[in-house]
Parts: C-alpha cells; structure tokens; sequence
C-alpha cells in the first residue's frame, strides 16, 4: 500500500471510530460536523470518503457484522450454547452503546441501514439455531421452536440494555449480567 493509500485508509478508519463514539452517545441523528470534529478532521473528509450519512451508517453495521459473524462462525457447529451465548454477549460488550442505539433507534435509520441490522440478526439467528439444533438432537433442551428461542434471547437481552440504569447505573449491564443472563436462559430451555 503506498503512502497516500495508507493516509486514505487511516482517515476512513478515524472517521469510523469517531462516527461509532459519537452514534453511540448522540445518536444516529447526530450531525457529521460533530463526527468530524471527534475525528480531528475537516467536515468534508467525511464525505470524500462517504457520500451520504447512510453510507457511513452501513458501513459502522458492517463492521459491527463482521464481528459478530467471525466470534459465532467457529461455535455454531460445536453444539454447546452457553459458549454461544457467552460469545454472543461478548461482542456485544464491545458494542454496548453502539447497540443499544440501534435496537431503540432502528425505526428511525435509513432503509439499507435498517436492512444491513436485519441481516445481521439473521446471521446471529442462524448460528444461534445451529447450535439449538445440535442441542435438541442430543436432547439436552426443550424441543421448541427455533425462532421462539431466540426471540426470547434477544428479548432477556434487549430488556437489559434498555433499563441498564436499573441493572447496572453508571456500568455496562451486560458486563454485570453476563453470566446471570447465559446461566437463566440455559436453564430455561435445558431438559
């Protein structure tokens, strides 16, 4: 990579680490002047590298995907679901208020960024019934039905995040909660 390529990348990834900071504290409805002010960089450098708020805005769920999809692609045939769940919660420590936002403010997102959350908790629902399947075949859990089981996941954690200051003020409540939630959940559904 030569020295202006090398330059170019390092910008796109300050504008990417400034833009996750500041959408997870102000929103996704905050203005790129503020992101390019978190960046150290000019307002326009944010469009030189994305033309439009939702091309920024998808490019921060992919990063986000990618991630989830490397820590749950190598558990999904291992057939264990606490480990899962653990790594699940794990990712989503990293991005706790990235995330929070985006299950409370994905109403409000633009349509290809809407859709690129919606994959991605396609990805995690697939890994997620792999692992079930395995489990029910061996008959270690309940049999019922997989997307009933990882709605109900999502839900315990999704409550969690969004009443956090009743779980853990001031902390991450998915740091506090971790092993609670991964040890409930399992026994729920365990035979």
């Amino acid at each position: 990579m030569g020295k202006r390529q090398l330059q170019k990348s390092q910008t796109r990834e300050k504008i990417i680490d400034a833009a996750l900071k500041v959408y997870s504290d102000q929103g996704f409805s905050a203005p790129t002047s503020v992101i390019a002010d978190k960046a150290g960089l000019a307002h326009g450098s944010i469009f030189v590298h994305f033309p439009t708020v939702e091309n920024l805005l998808v490019c921060l769920l992919e990063v986000f995907a990618r991630e989830i999809k490397a820590e749950l692609h190598s558990l999904s045939e291992s057939g264990d679901i606490a480990k899962l769940l653990n790594r699940h919660i794990s990712v989503l420590i990293k991005y706790e208020n990235f995330y929070k936002r985006l299950i409370t403010e994905a109403v409000y997102l633009p349509e290809e960024a809407k859709n690129t959350f919606i994959a991605i908790q396609s990805t995690v629902s697939i890994h997620f019934m792999q692992v079930l399947e395995h489990e029910m075949n061996a008959g270690r859990i309940k049999n019922v039905p997989f997307y009933m089981l990882f709605n109900t996941w999502l839900g315990l954690v999704h409550y969690y995040l969004l009443n956090g200051a009743l779980f853990a003020p001031e902390k991450s409540v998915l740091k506090r909660h971790k092993n609670s939630l991964v040890k409930c959940f399992t026994a729920l559904i365990k035979k």
